[in-house]
């Protein structure tokens, strides 16, 4: 009896031959010069074939570059967790700048920032399987250090990692200074300055959760 063949299989190979193709031509050629056309080429398929999964070369490089952690034993999201916030924030930063500097990886992200910006559908995809999760376990690891008493109990999260993250960003899309392992602890410390448990600061004697009235004297 003739073996048939396995339809879901052929069109798992070629989901995989496409993302590669994307992968590999964005860092050959750049992603302005990218094309579905190439793609397909590429990856031996049709360009509709591109078309029936993903609406444009966009969706593609972010799924080609998100299927990277896809291979192998599945990878958790979960920071660090030593019971050191500050250390750990710290490895975490680190490595976030070194990959924002890594040539490989700079050119197609900020390519597809760019299309990010103009392109609200994208933005969406890549919100929800991406930026959205990451968030999530960012904030986990905040949440544990809420709970040991090493952030303020009522910070707000999503501003700390505003706080964290956003002048990393800036410099990395300005190109306005070096993205450097000082740097990425400087942010770590302006942040937990900002968010630490402070006691003296929030409250006066009396528990009134005012700041206490200091005399000309500092008493």
């Amino acid at each position: 009896m003739v073996k048939q063949p396995n339809p879901a299989r052929r069109s798992e190979r070629s989901r995989q031959a496409i993302l590669t193709a994307a992968r590999e031509l964005v860092h050959e050629v750049g992603y302005a010069k990218l094309s579905i056309e190439a793609i397909a080429a590429r990856a031996g398929v049709g360009k509709q074939t591109i078309y029936r999964w993903w609406p444009s070369k966009g969706a593609v490089v972010l799924d080609a570059f998100l299927a990277l952690s896809e291979a192998g034993p599945e990878r958790s999201m979960a920071l660090p967790d030593t019971g050191d916030l500050e250390a750990d924030l710290k490895v975490v930063m680190r490595a976030t700048v070194a990959e924002f500097a890594d040539p490989a990886f700079e050119g197609p992200i900020r390519a597809l920032n760019t299309e990010i910006i103009n392109d609200p559908a994208l933005a969406a995809q890549y919100r929800a399987k991406l930026a959205g999760p990451v968030d999530e376990a960012k904030k986990d690891r905040l949440r544990s250090a809420q709970r040991a008493g090493q952030l303020a109990a009522d910070a707000d999260l999503d501003l700390a990692l505003e706080l964290l993250y956003a002048p990393l960003y800036q410099r990395w899309l300005l190109r306005s200074g070096p993205l450097t392992p000082e740097y990425a602890d400087a942010l770590v410390e302006c942040l937990l300055r900002a968010m630490r448990p402070d006691v003296d600061r929030f409250t006066d004697g009396e528990g009134s959760g005012k700041p206490e009235k200091r005399q000309p004297n500092g008493r």
